[in-house]
């Protein structure tokens, strides 16, 4: 068996867009201006909390000062995300296809995201991304750590039988290259996503690649040799 796991945001799917719509709304419920594009971009990677606390932070506020506020913050917060989740994010380039293929050559085809999965669950159903097209789904909230701690990679592992040289991780940040080193996993990064405004090929990935498509090619080759492997 082989096995490929997925970042989601900014490797999978455009999300910034409604990211920001959400965050800018809880902003506006609470007074404060909105936060760019840019921004929300630099912040996606390490989970919803995160980024509104960047986003409470760029307009002067703290969001440790007082806790009551803060849960009202991320009420709103969710209560708007909730909203806008799948309504103005879309595939990238060759992801369906890319994702079709692999199935039908019997790859294991996941997802490992710091997204909370009540989120995750949204966007995937808004672009058909269910179990025709994905067989394993890891949330930010699934287990009790999230990227870059490698529990995700080898929940996965386990869950389809597959050894680590069987396996690879295809995300666009710093924090998914960390954590597919950290499990001895392949990594490969696409240039196109998040990663904090850096390009993705400083923080060192085996391989970076302008879009999914190669992943084919790559076990194409590696189910040709484990066949010959077996002979």
């Amino acid at each position: 068996m082989n096995l490929v796991i997925f970042d989601l945001d900014g490797t999978l799917i455009e999300t910034a867009g409604e990211i920001g719509l959400a965050a800018n709304r809880t902003l506006e419920d609470f007074e404060l201006g909105p936060v760019s594009d840019s921004d929300v971009r630099r912040w996606i990677g390490h989970g919803t909390g995160w980024l509104m606390k960047q986003a409470w932070l760029d307009k002067g506020q703290d969001p440790d000062a007082d806790s009551t506020q803060w849960d009202r913050v991320m009420e709103r917060f969710v209560h708007h995300y909730f909203e806008t989740a799948g309504t103005q994010s879309y595939p990238y380039p060759h992801v369906m296809e890319t994702l079709v293929k692999l199935g039908e050559m019997g790859v294991a085809r996941a997802i490992l995201t710091n997204k909370e999965g009540r989120f995750t669950d949204r966007v995937l159903a808004a672009h058909g991304l269910d179990k025709t097209l994905l067989d394993g789904v890891v949330s930010g909230d699934t287990l009790p750590v999230k990227k870059p701690n490698p529990a995700g990679i080898h929940h996965l592992l386990t869950q389809f039988n597959v050894e680590i040289q069987n396996a690879l991780f295809v995300g666009d940040s710093e924090t998914d290259i960390k954590t597919a080193k950290a499990a001895k996993v392949a990594c490969w990064a696409v240039p196109y996503g998040y990663n904090h405004g850096r390009p993705v090929a400083d923080e060192n990935p085996d391989r970076v690649v302008e879009d999914i498509r190669p992943v084919i090619e790559y076990f194409s080759a590696l189910q040709t040799i484990l066949r010959a492997q077996q002979h």
